[in-house]
């Protein structure tokens, strides 16, 4: 199968990642994984061409690449978070060329790829190149787009089966795949439409979970010709064995997977200390990662603030909790105002997710005992507390 897409440096911090990769670095070598045959046309900066050659052929991957003066890097502070990309300067190289019975492009930041194949998925990896996909040259004879709601709804300027309906009109397209996060993926095939469910993991490393989903989808769909819905639910699978593993060599479940709850997600209270700056911050990180899946969020800090006297504060933010399906919990430093807010739902029925990174045994033992759900994974607890206001 052929796979065109970039090849970028990643860094996290927390938790540590420095690797070679990028979308299509990656998508090669989770497909190599899974057939032989799998060939990579990407860019890469001179300074690591030899590495990556080196590294994509030791994992079954024919590495075609073109070596450019750009050192581009994804900066993360954690998997969840926004990457900071470094050296790209917004040059625009010649297009890459390839072609193949099977083909997955991907959109680039340095430039683009002609290809031409008899199935060929595109995913074009930002809102502006979706609707871009023959505009460089690219035949398929039959075309399937994947991208996320985000893309779908701005590149489109519609919503729903509106979106969907247009990018099908205007790209030529023969299927369209929507991946939604924790709500799995929707797959648009004709009259068909198809909910495929996010499939749950107990640990939830996000960096690159698109890419492993486009790339096993392209494998089933396109190389071995499967409906797109059983591509669909393969790719869901793989990305929730890779998320939870980092091993893009081994995407076949060891064990049988649950699918996420589907449904209506309610409201999230969001709980934990906000007065020193590190708390602050991590206050805002966990919004803004619940708001970016679509998540309603009634987070005490932006709701009601710290102004007002206690008992007004106090009763606010209990009014807000009692509205709430679901508690996210920030319980590090185990502060008495967090924790008395997880006695209060877990007495109403509530169920909890409380995220703690250095707790002390002891002190989770009534969490544990009345029904907490408890991790030191900040990706999972977002997911999971999602998945937990679900009605």
């Amino acid at each position: 199968m052929i796979v065109a897409g970039g090849i970028y440096r990643e860094e996290c911090i927390a938790p540590f990642w420095d690797r070679l990769f990028g979308s299509g670095g990656r998508a090669a070598t989770a497909i190599a994984g899974l057939a032989a045959g799998t060939e990579l046309y990407g860019y890469v900066a001179e300074e690591w061409a030899e590495d990556a050659r080196c590294s994509f052929g030791s994992m079954g991957v024919t590495p075609h690449l073109t070596p450019i003066p750009n050192k581009i890097c994804f900066r993360y502070f954690h998997s969840l978070s926004r990457p900071e990309i470094d050296g790209h300067n917004r040059n625009v190289f010649s297009p890459l060329k390839a072609s193949g019975p099977a083909v997955l492009r991907f959109g680039m930041l340095e430039g683009s790829a002609i290809v031409r194949g008899e199935r060929v998925v595109y995913d074009p990896q930002n809102w502006a190149e979706a609707l871009q996909f023959r505009a460089n040259g690219s035949m398929a004879d039959a075309l399937a787009i994947v991208l996320n709601q985000s893309e779908l709804e701005h590149s489109t300027g519609l919503a729903g089966m509106d979106a969907v309906r247009w990018l099908i009109h205007d790209t030529g397209a023969a299927l369209v795949v929507v991946k939604r996060g924790p709500w799995g993926a929707a797959v648009y095939c004709g009259t068909r439409q198809t909910e495929i469910p996010a499939f749950q993991s107990p640990s939830l490393f996000k960096i690159g979970s698109g890419d492993v989903f486009s790339a096993v989808f392209a494998h089933m769909w396109a190389d071995r010709h499967f409906s797109p819905e059983e591509a669909a639910r393969h790719a869901s699978q793989a990305v929730a064995t890779y998320v939870a593993s980092r091993d893009l060599q081994r995407l076949t479940p060891a064990y049988p997977l649950v699918p996420a709850p589907s449904g209506t997600a309610g409201m999230i209270y969001l709980a934990g200390p906000f007065f020193t700056l590190g708390q602050r911050w991590l206050v805002e990180e966990a919004r803004n990662a619940l708001l970016s899946l679509g998540a309603s969020v009634f987070s005490p800090l932006h709701e009601v603030g710290i102004l007002g006297d206690a008992a007004g504060i106090a009763g606010r933010d209990l009014a807000g909790l009692r509205e709430c399906s679901a508690v996210l919990a920030l319980i590090d430093g185990e502060d008495a105002g967090t924790l008395f807010e997880l006695g209060y739902a877990r007495d109403r029925g509530i169920p909890v997710v409380a995220f703690s990174e250095a707790p002390r045994p002891e002190s989770l033992t009534m969490l544990a005992g009345s029904g907490c759900e408890i991790t030191d994974d900040f990706g999972a607890a977002v997911y999971r507390s999602v998945w937990a206001a679900v009605r």
